[in-house]
């Protein structure tokens, strides 16, 4: 500034400068960098506050600033988010091995930059020089990280020259955090462990449940026939929606290893069975395509209701019963119970990468507890010579095999029925030793055109003597 020294004037004081820490930027926001900053605070919600993505990316009650982007950058924000969580241990390495010196302790929003900026350019193809100037500019609009910005500008450039020789160093790193991979190695060895850790790395393929004529859907669609009568889709743009085929209920969503406990029944005809936690309605429309007289019994009003929609949209019809389980009781007993019980989600965590972040080992034994009490409930419902088949979409045998052999030991009016694996031709190794099943994302091996892997499930095959 100069002042006008021809006149008089008070002498000129400049005011207290705000410090750097302290300015706003009032710049419109550069093209991307919502989708980016977004992106970021949903994945330190989610690693270090333990906030499950799908509540956060529910387009009703989910995150003020999720439901505000556009579609297309709604998209790539699961992306990022669902990218970053998968190789989450492999990013943090990357970008510990560029660092002259870890971060300050506290500067997790910082973390979350770099991890979000890294997903990008080693994973996603996103165009480098984007993902490094928007988490600059993060950076830079961020009080608590802006004297950091140069460091981030520095780290992630250095990342794209070194991209191959990075990915290279940290391949060896577990892609799951520690606490899991030593389940894993308990209860399946270290070689199977690593290969389900590196089974969830790759998203899932779309799997299609058909009320009729598998072979000829798959045709239809370009499908591929699978060994459980499932039809899995290769790749393809637009909508499931939009296929042929959905608008007049002939097939519905629904994973491989989702749709075996239902199989497990055998002939259904005319038999009166209940599916004790039945949205969103899969394994229901299951039962009833099998000619089985269905009572769907679920506790949230709202997955109640999808569940009704689902049944509707298929043409199909159940008693539907709204309340907690323990509660329900029919006036005869039943011919089956299906009991698939919520659980830690474990086994689909190639769809769910977030399970692994926000949950642990207390979440599985407290849910296994929980699932205990509701097959010993489940017992109660069933008559003498029914079923009943308990499963759930956990790889932790705290929460399957185990749980089943604790009921078993002290109910003398249950017995296991083996399940045979000549029956299950192509998924013979996920029949046990003891006759249960025991999928995980390392089965299914792809063909050419098609993904392969599948949920890791557990499922057992009780009768009543």
């Amino acid at each position: 500034m100069v002042l006008n020294e021809t006149k008089k004037k008070k002498p000129f004081k400049r005011s207290p400068q705000k410090p750097a820490s302290a300015r706003v930027s009032h710049e419109p926001p550069k093209p991307g960098l919502e989708v980016r900053a977004t992106a970021a605070k949903l994945l330190a919600a989610a690693v270090d506050r333990k906030i499950s993505l799908d509540g956060m990316l529910d387009l009703t009650h989910g995150n003020p600033a999720y439901k505000t982007l556009s579609d297309a950058d709604r998209a790539l924000a699961r992306a990022i988010l669902t990218t970053a969580l998968r190789h989450l241990p492999r990013l943090e390495a990357a970008i510990a091995s560029l660092l002259e010196s870890p971060l300050p302790e506290g500067a997790r929003a910082l973390h979350h930059v770099l991890v979000v900026a890294a997903a990008q350019i080693l994973h996603l193809g996103v165009p480098s020089h984007s993902a490094v100037d928007l988490a600059v500019e993060q950076a830079n609009r961020d009080p608590r990280n802006r004297r950091f910005a140069k460091l981030v500008n520095a780290v992630l450039r250095r990342l794209v020259r070194e991209k191959e020789e990075v990915l290279v160093a940290t391949a060896s790193v577990s892609p799951v955090p520690d606490w899991f991979r030593e389940r894993l190695v308990k209860a399946y060895g270290a070689v199977e462990a690593e290969r389900i850790a590196e089974a969830q790395l790759t998203p899932p393929a779309i799997d299609l449940t058909v009320k009729a004529d598998p072979a000829a859907w798959a045709d239809r669609l370009g499908g591929r026939l699978l060994p459980t009568g499932s039809v899995r889709l290769g790749e393809f743009e637009g909508s499931v929606t939009a296929l042929e085929g959905f608008e007049t209920g002939e097939w519905w969503v629904q994973d491989v290893a989702a749709s075996i406990p239902a199989k497990l029944f055998g002939d259904l005809s005319g038999k009166r069975v209940a599916d004790l936690c039945a949205a969103p309605g899969g394994k229901t429309a299951q039962l009833i395509a099998a000619g089985a007289q269905v009572t769907a019994v679920e506790q949230s009003p709202n997955r109640l209701a999808r569940l009704k929609e689902n049944l509707a949209r298929l043409g199909m019809e159940a008693e539907l019963v709204g309340g907690d389980l323990f509660a329900y009781s029919p006036d005869e007993k039943l011919d089956g119970v299906l009991l698939d019980a919520p659980c830690s989600s474990t086994g689909t965590t190639r769809r769910h990468p977030d399970v692994l972040w926000t949950k642990g080992v207390q979440d599985i034994e407290k849910l296994a507890s929980l699932q205990e009490r509701m097959l010993r409930h489940a017992v109660t419902l069933v008559k003498s010579g029914g079923i009943i088949v308990f499963s759930n979409c956990s790889l932790d045998p705290l929460e399957g095999e185990e749980l089943v052999e604790r009921v078993l030991a002290d109910t003398p009016s249950l017995q296991r029925r083996p399940i045979d694996p000549e029956d299950w031709p192509g998924l013979e190794e996920a029949v046990t030793v003891k006759g249960e099943f025991r999928t995980t994302p390392a089965m299914l091996p792809p063909s050419e055109g098609f993904a392969g892997g599948m949920d890791g499930f557990f499922a057992s095959v009780l009768s009543v003597k």
